[in-house]
């Protein structure tokens, strides 16, 4: 198919919900590279009518096995990935902890406006009778989401009771007192 037509189905499966289609220009660039990599082939450009010439694009074998080779191996290995929001929960000492405490209830208020949503989709998709196997990584979406609110939820409330504080934190003359914390790159010796 090509490349519109991919972006219009990739959203109407609710793919965009695990796959970033938004900017069309990206998709271009992926069919390139995949082009190059010989993992998909031009079938065919056809013309129709005004509209402007259309390239048609389908997998090849090679496609097809690194496909299978890739699902296999994001299905079977975890990945360390590194998410924004915990590197951000690294550098809380620099806010104050009713700063820290007021960005969270924002996190909050987004984080269940989007379970809603994404309990909004699950509700659309059961009335259509979509089969589980399709909405497993939404299920799995929704699932984290349950569990970052609840997390935050708790700490908040944590906050609140000043179980978390400042005094938790390091002061920068235990950094430079402790040479176990204070080695040029900041991390702990062993």
């Amino acid at each position: 198919m090509h490349p519109y037509r991919m972006q219009q189905l990739i959203k109407a499966r609710g793919k965009d919900e695990v796959v970033n289609v938004r900017q069309r220009n990206s998709l271009y660039q992926t069919i390139e590279r995949l082009l190059r990599g010989n993992l998909i082939a031009v079938r065919e450009t056809e013309r129709d009518g005004a509209f402007p010439e259309r390239t048609i694009y389908e997998i090849t074998e090679a496609g097809r096995d690194t496909a299978r080779l890739w699902l296999r191996e994001q299905l079977a290995e975890p990945a360390r990935e590194f998410p924004a929001f915990p590197a951000a929960l690294s550098f809380l000492p620099l806010l104050t902890p009713d700063d820290v405490r007021r960005q969270l209830e924002v996190r909050i208020t987004a984080l269940t406006r989007e379970l809603a949503r994404t309990d909004a989709l699950r509700e659309s998709a059961a009335v259509l009778q979509v089969p589980r196997l399709f909405l497993l990584e939404g299920e799995l979406m929704r699932a984290t989401l349950k569990v970052e609110l609840d997390w935050v939820t708790c700490v908040v409330n944590d906050l609140k009771a000043g179980s978390i504080s400042q005094a938790d934190a390091p002061s920068a003359d235990h950094a430079q007192s402790h040479p176990a914390v204070s080695r040029d790159d900041g991390l702990p010796e062993h």
